[in-house]
C-alpha cells in the first residue's frame, strides 16, 4: 500500500512522533493507522498515543440537579464561535435544553430531538433549535445529553470555566450532611480536572487490559532485550497499574491530598468513617465542550488573499 503524506500527517498528529518514524511505522504496518500507533509505542518512538479527541469547539455544557438531589441531567450545545457561547440568548437556550433533558424519556439524541418542546406548543426540540439558529444567525447543534438518578443518596453537579466542563457525581449514602456534600463536590472537581475515563478498575474492559499488556510487553522486550519473562512481566504490570491509576477516578491521587499519595477512593472512605456513613460513589458523567470535535482553524491572511484574488 502506498503511504501518502496525508497518512503520515494524520499519524503524527495522533501520536506526536517524528515524521520519519511515522512513515516507518505506516510502512511496517501496511498503512494500518491503529497498528502503526502500536508499532510506535512498542519501539519506544512515542510514550503513548496522544488523544486527538480533545480538540476544542465552541458552545456550553450545563448540568441541572433536582431540588431533592435524586435526579440530574447534563447537556452540550455547540456554537460556531465563542462570542455566541457567551451570549445571554444562547445561554438561555442551553438552560432550556437542560430542563428538557431533565424530564425526557428519550433513549437517544434522535428521539430527544423529535419530542415535543416543553416551552412552546406545537414545536419539537428540533424545531426550537432551528428557530434559535434563525435568531442567532449562527449554526448551532444540540450534541448530546445524559441523565443520572440516585434514590439512596444524592447527585452533585460541578461546573468549571463557566460551562466548558460539567461533571455529575452519583453518591449512594445513608447519611447526608455538609461534610459528605463537600466530599461529593471535591470528587466532582477531581473528575473535572483529571479527566478520568472510568470510576473504578472494575469498569475497565478485559479486552482493553489484554491489548495494553500485548503492546507494553513488546515495548518492554525492546527496552530490555536481554531480560527474562519475569522481568518483562513485572515491567508490564507496573505500567498497567500506573495507567489504571491515571484513568480510573477512585485510583487517582486525590489532588487535595496533603501527603500527595492518598487516592480518591481512600479519601471517600476517610470521609465515610469520620461521619459514620456507608458511602459509595457509584459513578460520574463528565462533559467537556467540544470534546472530539475537529475545530476549523481559519488563516486570516490566506482568507484576505483569497478574497483579493476573487
Amino acid at each position: 500500500m502506498a503511504i501518502t503524506a496525508a497518512m503520515v500527517k494524520e499519524l503524527r498528529e495522533q501520536s506526536g512522533a517524528g515524521m520519519m518514524d511515522c512513515k516507518k511505522a505506516l510502512t511496517a504496518t501496511d498503512g494500518d493507522m491503529e497498528k502503526a500507533i502500536d508499532y510506535l509505542r512498542e519501539n519506544g518512538m512515542v510514550k503513548a498515543a496522544k488523544k486527538a479527541d480533545r480538540i476544542a469547539a465552541e458552545g456550553l455544557c450545563e448540568g441541572l440537579v433536582s431540588e431533592d438531589g435524586k435526579k440530574a441531567a447534563v447537556v452540550e450545545v455547540n456554537s460556531e464561535t465563542d462570542f455566541v457561547a457567551k451570549n445571554d440568548l444562547f445561554k438561555g437556550f442551553v438552560h432550556q435544553v437542560a430542563q428538557q433533558a431533565m424530564d425526557t424519556e428519550a433513549a437517544d439524541l434522535d428521539a430527544f430531538m423529535a419530542e415535543p418542546w416543553k416551552f412552546e406548543e406545537g414545536k419539537t426540540v428540533s424545531d426550537a433549535l432551528v428557530a434559535e439558529i434563525a435568531v442567532i444567525s449562527e449554526n448551532l447543534k444540540i450534541r448530546r445529553f445524559a441523565k443520572m438518578s440516585e434514590e439512596n443518596g444524592f447527585i452533585t453537579a460541578y461546573t468549571h470555566a463557566g460551562g466548558k466542563i460539567v461533571v455529575l457525581v452519583d453518591v449512594e449514602t445513608d447519611v447526608v450532611n455538609d461534610a459528605i456534600v463537600e466530599m461529593a463536590k471535591n470528587v466532582a472537581m477531581q473528575a473535572a480536572a483529571m479527566r478520568p475515563k472510568y470510576n473504578t478498575r472494575a469498569e475497565v474492559g478485559q479486552d482493553y487490559i489484554e491489548k495494553e499488556k500485548e503492546v507494553l510487553l513488546a515495548a518492554a522486550k525492546n527496552e530490555k532485550p536481554g531480560a527474562n519473562e519475569k522481568i518483562w512481566n513485572g515491567m508490564v504490570m507496573g505500567r498497567i497499574n500506573k495507567e489504571l491509576a491515571d484513568i480510573c477516578l477512585q485510583d487517582q491521587v486525590y489532588v487535595k491530598a496533603e501527603d500527595g499519595k492518598q487516592t480518591v477512593g481512600k479519601y471517600i472512605a476517610e470521609v465515610a468513617k469520620a461521619n459514620g456513613a456507608n458511602i459509595s460513589v457509584k459513578g460520574f458523567i463528565r462533559f467537556e465542550t467540544g470534546e472530539g470535535i475537529e475545530k476549523k482553524v481559519e488563516n486570516f491572511a490566506e482568507e484576505v488573499a483569497a478574497q483579493r484574488k476573487g
